[in-house]
């Protein structure tokens, strides 16, 4: 009985939102839309819900992030794209500002179904912490901005809905903690990836010692940190720190192209069950099995007066496809 409470009480805060989910625009199987496209004048952004206006990053150090509400057929896909070129996507002071601001946005709009985290610059994903900016900062700036960057890693891990990285480039340092925070991740072939700090006499920051040896096992990931060690897109498929390792293409986004695949899959199912399955896996694997599947109970009791838990029954029966609607 103690444990069912205490998953009713992790259940509260979200229950709100599962509760009260807008209804979502259609989705289906849409034509491929490269990084070029998506962010290109053609794409018009869709309105994040409760908000007069989308965010533009477009111009100055806004530029530093640009973010895409898909529409049409990839209604509810959210594209985050990292965008420092001359500084091969390093994490400063504004992009973590921006980013906040973004996953924020994502988190109180419930038109949202998943979210691919992934670069606009050829090459690179993320190559960790901007050790320009970090050169220049006082001693006693450096711990807030840590704290700041881990906090804003941590909240795109607690986004509700499936979160994919796109590593179609070298994902470096916290680079790769911002992409190990993420659901799913998909790499090129040639990506490279590693955690790094041992280099520098410092350690992973932004979660890398916790969420690496979930990802991977507790030996392999002592192996990579301790060696400062980089891999490549093949090896990280083979050790299991990416799901998908795909060849890379001529325009240079065929894990971005891949994790719109797999948005494309996610869309059409429940929404308020995605919501909850995550939110079972992600907090089940912290504990025993016993608790684990007492927050499963409590996640399915979420489901079962839903309007799309009905829907669903009924479009089986009627042997059509589910046309669900968050309610």
């Amino acid at each position: 009985m103690a444990v069912l409470m205490g998953c009713k009480t992790l259940l509260q805060a979200f229950r709100c939102q599962a509760g009260d989910l807008d209804s979502l625009y259609r989705l289906g199987s849409g034509s491929s839309r490269c990084l070029q496209y998506v962010f290109s004048d053609r794409a018009s952004p869709l309105r994040p819900a409760g908000h007069s206006a989308a965010r533009h990053y477009s111009s100055d150090a806004k530029d530093d992030l640009r973010v895409r509400y898909l529409d049409g057929d990839d209604s509810g896909i959210v594209v985050v794209g990292i965008n420092r070129p001359k500084a091969k996507n390093a994490i400063s002071k504004n992009l973590v500002k921006l980013m906040s601001e973004a996953v924020e946005d994502i988190k109180k709009n419930n038109k949202v179904r998943s979210v691919i985290v992934c670069s606009l610059v050829p090459g690179i994903f993320c190559a960790g912490a901007d050790l320009k900016e970090r050169a220049k900062m006082h001693q006693s700036e450096v711990g807030p901005f840590v704290s700041k960057a881990r906090a804003l890693i941590t909240e795109l891990g607690n986004l509700p809905m499936p979160t994919i990285a796109a590593i179609d480039g070298a994902a470096l340092g916290g680079g790769l903690e911002m992409a190990l925070a993420c659901d799913i991740r998909i790499s090129s072939n040639c990506a490279k990836m590693g955690l790094v700090e041992a280099k520098l006499a410092i350690i992973p920051g932004a979660g890398g010692t916790q969420r690496l040896p979930r990802a991977i096992g507790v030996s392999l990931a002592k192996e990579l940190i301790f060696a400062a060690r980089v891999v490549d897109g093949a090896e990280a498929c083979r050790l299991g720190l990416v799901s998908h390792s795909v060849e890379q293409n001529k325009s240079g986004d065929a894990a971005y192209l891949r994790a719109l695949e797999l948005a494309r899959e996610f869309n059409p199912q429940g929404p308020i069950a995605i919501r909850m399955a995550k939110l079972a896996i992600n907090q089940g694997m912290e504990v025993d099995l016993a608790t684990g599947l007492a927050i499963e109970e409590a996640c399915y009791a979420q489901v079962i007066p839903t309007k799309d838990r009905l829907e669903g029954l009924a479009a089986f029966k009627e042997k059509r496809t589910p046309r669900y609607k968050g309610e």
